[in-house]
């Protein structure tokens, strides 16, 4: 039944109305229905084909039949269960998975676990925690294949927490091995930076780490990404193509140009993400994940070093393969 009704809601209602009517379908229209994802636009595979063990390292979900939501000035995305995830799985052909903890969901991490648990050994997760947070929770979070703490900042009227908490939080779970995930856009980092530079833990940055438009990498703060990635201890992930170009697709071009210099600079610290069910748009606005995978083709035309961004970088930074 599960499988029946991601089905529906991933857009084929009208599919199945025209099959109970009786009605011939042509069998590349059938098929169409059947490869439908909810939130992404399209149903054509990419044209690149995914290594085996390849990461989608940065997505959602949100499941408010099982755990219900928080008021929340952000707009939650809907068909965004681990179902619904798998018919994008099934899309692009990766195999392992990193779920991020989203907005609307706060501190309440339980709908993370609940994907991991449910996606099974090739599933990590990253959580959003306060300074409340008991040292037996994180435990219990460690054992449930959480590996990381994000703090999404950028806008305050939907966070749930602050700068102020980064620091003591680090510290805390230095001893677990985690890694601290920034959702900032660059002029917050110019002004952490000083901050970050202390930090006991290895950082990730969310999507290009946002150098803002149109200076993209010449930005201050693209610099200050870069001198800490030289430091051996951050990461980027390769993501959120359409929040960071305002010319969009196909190319993206600015995306693609910071992703390139991040390709070139550093190609052992980076991963991808598909920021699915892409929380920050409409719902008529949601892109085509095939091309945001296809993107990888331009970003790293190395096979080696794409595999690389795709199956070994995860597997260092979120300990795939070994016991979650």
């Amino acid at each position: 039944m599960i499988a029946r009704r991601a089905f529906v809601t991933g857009g084929s209602m009208a599919a199945v109305a025209v099959a109970a009517s009786g009605i011939r379908i042509e069998p590349s229209r059938a098929q169409e229905a059947l490869n439908a994802v909810p939130n992404s636009v399209g149903t054509e595979p990419p044209r690149l084909k995914a290594p085996a063990n390849a990461a989608d390292c940065h997505m959602h979900t949100y499941d408010p039949a099982r755990f219900a939501m928080p008021p929340n000035p952000r707009k939650a995305p809907s068909n965004a269960t681990v179902e619904h995830y798998r018919l994008l799985q099934k899309r692009i052909g990766t195999t392992r998975v990193v779920i991020v903890q989203p907005r609307n969901y706060a501190t309440d991490n339980r709908v993370t676990l609940y994907a991991i648990s449910q996606l099974g050994p090739n599933a990590r997760g990253v959580a959003v925690v306060s300074p409340s947070v008991t040292d037996a929770e994180l435990k219990a979070f460690n054992e449930g294949g959480i590996r990381g703490i994000r703090f999404s900042l950028a806008d305050p009227s939907s966070r749930a927490v602050t700068p102020d908490m980064v620091e003591p939080l680090a510290k805390r779970v230095a001893d677990l091995g985690w890694h601290v995930q920034f959702n900032v856009d660059g002029e917050m980092i110019d002004e952490m930076a000083p901050m970050l530079r202390r930090l006991p833990t290895p950082m990730v940055f969310d999507h290009l780490a946002h150098p803002p438009l149109p200076a993209g990498v010449e930005h201050s703060s693209h610099k200050v990404v870069r001198e800490l990635i030289d430091k051996g201890r951050t990461w980027v992930k390769l993501s959120g193509a359409y929040s960071n170009s305002k010319a969009g697709p196909p190319s993206y071009p600015e995306a693609t140009r910071t992703a390139q210099a991040f390709v070139k600079a550093a190609p052992e610290r980076l991963v991808w993400g598909s920021d699915w069910p892409h929380p920050g748009l409409p719902d008529n606005n949601k892109p085509n994940d095939a091309l945001l995978f296809d993107l990888m083709s331009e970003w790293a035309p190395d096979e080696v070093t794409r595999n690389r961004i795709l199956v070994q970088n995860p597997e260092a930074l979120y300990g795939f393969g070994k016991p979650a």
